[in-house]
């Protein structure tokens, strides 16, 4: 017979947050998916807007974190609860430091960020092709690998703890 666990529930915010960010990046990912394939304007340009809008989300995230009260802790041994919380804190640098990356390569070079039409990020730089470059390789070869990594890591986690644990610890994000 399963016995019933019961585990805190975040807050209807912080799940909110959670999701959203989830949904935000999956989008992000797939409109540049897109524009590598057809190479329109708009796909690049709702990419930038989609992932700046990450950067505030984010922004907001933290402040949500900040203020909210948290749930109880799972029971988990220290190595897991250490690893949760580097790669919990890791997602949130990289999914603040993917956007910022975004944006210096974009200004860098030469190339303001239209936010879906109601304000523009304009070049406050002043244009450099090199620099352009280097925000381009961290953009995409070192934060957006790292973002990856620790997003598998985060669902794998929390796949083996809803199927081999079984101790429901996802329903603390339904």
């Amino acid at each position: 017979m399963d016995k019933a666990i019961k585990v805190q529930k975040w807050p209807v915010s912080s799940r909110i947050f959670h999701w959203i960010s989830a949904i935000l990046l999956l989008l992000t990912w797939i409109l540049m998916v897109i524009y590598q394939n057809n190479e329109q304007d708009l796909y690049i340009n709702l990419h930038k807007a989609f992932g700046l809008s990450v950067l505030f989300w984010m922004i907001a995230r933290v402040f949500n974190r900040l203020l909210i009260k948290v749930p109880a802790a799972v029971v988990m041994p220290e190595w897991q609860k250490k690893i949760s919380q580097l790669t919990h804190f890791a997602l949130y640098i990289l999914l603040m430091a993917m956007p910022v990356a975004g944006l210096l390569m974009s200004v860098y070079g030469g190339h303001p960020v239209d936010m879906f039409g109601l304000f523009e990020i304009p070049v406050f730089v002043t244009p450099n092709r090199s620099t352009a470059r280097f925000y381009e390789n961290i953009h995409t070869g070192v934060i957006w690998p790292m973002i990856i990594t620790f997003t598998l890591l985060h669902i794998g986690a929390a796949l083996y703890h809803q199927f081999i644990l079984k101790d429901k610890l996802i329903n603390r994000m339904k």
